[in-house]
């Protein structure tokens, strides 16, 4: 009886393990415009809500920022790509990247290999404390 019980509870932290390394970074959730690909009103939230241009905003997993722009998986906020490794213009899942230009906004400033990816409209601190600059 008492190994079943052991067996039981290894079990159940290995589910646990899977669980929290297979879950998206919710921190990498955005909501961006709606609009087509040549969309110009560039709204990036961390809540959920209408564009200036009255689309819904949609959920976005960050993948990038490259230069002035964001690149953002479009499968949802449940979404754990990476991007294509192939294929820039493609998430993992082979879906196309969303493009969002961030010019204006404040990102991290913690250098190229930066994974916190934080985006916001306002100065301020990211993910991982370094002050956010302005593109």
């Amino acid at each position: 009886m008492k190994r079943v019980v052991q067996s039981a509870v290894v079990f159940a932290l290995i589910l646990i393990v899977i669980g929290m390394v297979g879950a998206a970074d919710k921190s990498k959730v955005y909501y961006v415009c709606n609009c087509k690909d040549d969309c110009a009103c560039n709204t990036v939230s961390k809540e959920p809500g209408n564009c200036k241009c009255g689309k819904e905003l949609v959920a976005v997993h960050a993948l990038a920022v490259d230069t002035e722009t964001g690149i953002f998986c479009r499968c949802g906020a449940e979404c754990s790509c990476e991007r294509s490794k192939s294929d820039p213009d493609k998430c993992g899942c082979g879906k196309p990247v969303k493009k969002v230009n961030l010019k204006g906004k404040y990102v991290c400033a913690c250098g190229a290999d930066c994974q916190c990816l934080s985006i916001s409209e306002k100065p301020g601190n990211c993910n991982c404390g370094k002050a956010m600059k302005q593109i």
